[in-house]
């Protein structure tokens, strides 16, 4: 067995630093790199895409929508071609400093109220995947499953890789539990740990009202800003491997 292990990085702005990237680095298989609209600038965004070329980790478009105040995790109505140029824009920014840094962009994870938006947004998940054909129709795209973007990404000819998370709640729809809400966030390493061995060894979630819910995920994300993320990943990463399960990147 082999999974993909995910983390969103290159968050920091000026003189705020956000999370352990170099450390997050170590332990996973992808980077979601920020393309600066929801967080990053142009020196940090470099520096982990060379940090990431330098450990052998697949470096990812993380676009999300223009709101540095947000961190991206508020939905924005924006018009469906503003929002294909604002992808664009982010994901073609990526590009230019990842060749700086030495490496390559291999894929595309939208980023906080963006992804969770074309989950079930039409004319939004249209958008990213017009602005993922014009960039490089051979870019996958990273995906809740059972979901709108999935279906137009498909039905696009994009290559769609299906992701469950290492830290987050699960309704019994499958959706991801709103941040907003209590226990939305899974902050015990044990809890973590569990479900991820149950995600790549069972292919299931429990969802938070203890049902199970089938999902054949390609990659698992780890997210880097969560409280003891570091510790958490370099676990996740011990437990699979102790399971037979190989890391290794999708793209």
């Amino acid at each position: 067995m082999a999974i993909d292990l995910n983390s969103d990085v290159g968050e920091s702005f000026g003189n705020w630093t956000f999370g352990d990237d170099a450390r997050i680095i170590e332990s996973v298989s992808s980077a979601n790199v920020a393309c600066g609209f929801h967080a990053g600038d142009a020196t940090g965004i470099r520096a982990t895409c060379a940090a990431a070329a330098a450990a052998g980790v697949s470096v990812g478009a993380h676009p999300g929508y223009r709101d540095l105040a947000g961190f991206g995790r508020r939905f924005i109505d924006v018009e469906p071609a503003e929002l294909t140029n604002d992808v664009v824009y982010q994901i073609g920014a990526l590009q230019a400093l990842a060749r700086a840094a030495g490496t390559t962009v291999r894929y595309v994870k939208p980023h906080g109220a963006l992804y969770n938006t074309i989950a079930v947004h039409e004319l939004q998940a249209r958008a990213v995947v017009q602005a993922v054909r014009e960039i490089d129709d051979a870019l996958p795209l990273l995906v809740l499953p059972n979901t709108v973007i999935e279906a137009e990404a498909r039905s696009a000819g994009l290559r769609t890789v299906v992701e469950a998370f290492a830290d987050r709640a699960y309704q019994p729809d499958g959706a991801l539990v709103s941040r907003r809400e209590a226990g939305s966030v899974l902050h015990s390493e044990s809890d973590v740990v569990d479900h991820v061995l149950r995600i790549a060894t069972d292919g299931e979630v429990l969802a938070i009202d203890g049902s199970r819910i089938g999902i054949n995920a390609e990659s698992i994300c780890v997210h880097g800003d969560t409280p003891g993320a570091v510790a958490m990943a370099a676990a996740v990463r011990k437990a699979l491997t102790a399971a037979g399960v190989d890391i290794d990147a999708f793209a």
